[in-house]
């Protein structure tokens, strides 16, 4: 297999698995998280630099029975965390986060949400506010709790819609990158989604090997109900944010998918005067790959916006 046709099959999941999460937590987003933490808190901290490649310290966050792996660049404040996409884990930052350490002096987090890289799995559906849960107890623990600029990529962006709304005090701007929003969960574009996911989702089955796969098959338990849902929420209009859309989008080869797409994050830009819209010219679905350039460059910005 070619490096591209592992790159378009990775892109591929990621287009089926980017609506899937970002629906659940919309039902919760007005009426704060579903359930409190329980027994969160760091543990013995060890060095990590594979991670980032830089001097980062490992932090195993304990939320509702599982443990989360979160990878602290230490700095000043704002803080600045990165949240990947769905079937990725923090590594997939590595490249990013020692050039904006460099750049801005900033804490930097990241981690593995749960199912992926050093965290622990959980059984069953995956479930947006529980996502939202995990996050929220590293930050706390990390103790990340105000100025803090998050930046989503993907599917990150529906647990970022969901976590901003619940506190919306404790942000000061956001980069979205190709995020999923709910503008673009229309019926059409959910109904679309999941036919075209269904055979993927069949596939694997019947051996669900990698974490990527695994989590594939959680989202796409509960995706049509999910999606609705989220499509009925609104980011906070309290909070900054810069949408990074990439040229090709998620769906590189409809054309209707891609318009949807475009068309979702240019409403979304367009819905409050804090909000502003950047094309990755020459890049797909993974602009932190594709155009690092890009995305730390917005990054900064607004890092200098929220001073």
């Amino acid at each position: 297999m070619t490096a591209k046709t592992l790159r378009s099959t990775k892109v591929r999941r990621t287009a089926i698995a980017v609506g899937v999460a970002a629906a659940l937590t919309g039902v919760l987003a007005g009426c704060g998280h579903s359930g409190a933490p329980t027994a969160a808190h760091p543990a013995a901290s060890t060095p990590a630099k594979a991670v980032t490649g830089a001097a980062s310290t490992l932090h195993m966050i304990t939320n509702q029975g599982h443990r989360l792996a979160f990878q602290v660049t230490p700095g000043h404040q704002p803080a600045i965390v990165l949240d990947a996409g769905g079937g990725l884990d923090s590594s997939y930052w590595k490249d990013i986060v020692p050039v904006l350490a460099k750049n801005t002096g900033s804490e930097i987090i990241t981690y593995d949400r749960e199912g992926m890289g050093a965290s622990d799995a959980v059984p069953g559906p995956w479930k947006v506010q529980n996502a939202v849960s995990d996050l929220e107890a590293g930050l706390t623990a990390l103790g990340a709790t105000h100025h803090v600029i998050l930046v989503a990529h993907s599917e990150a962006g529906e647990i970022a819609t969901y976590l901003t709304r619940q506190h919306p005090g404790q942000f000061a701007g956001a980069v979205l990158v190709d995020a999923t929003l709910p503008q673009f969960s229309t019926d059409t574009e959910i109904a679309r989604v999941a036919a075209a996911g269904q055979a993927q989702v069949d596939a694997v089955k019947g051996h669900p090997a990698t974490k990527a796969d695994r989590q594939l098959l959680a989202v796409a338990a509960d995706y049509v109900a999910d999606q609705r849902a989220y499509h009925r929420i609104a980011w906070p209009a309290s909070v900054p944010a810069t949408v990074i859309v990439s040229e090709e989008t998620p769906f590189p080869t409809s054309p209707s998918d891609a318009e949807a797409w475009r068309t979702a994050q240019g409403e979304f830009a367009e819905a409050a005067p804090n909000r502003r819209l950047v094309t990755a010219a020459h890049s797909s679905h993974d602009i932190p790959v594709d155009r690092p350039d890009i995305v730390e460059a917005q990054i900064e910005a607004m890092v200098n916006t929220a001073g």
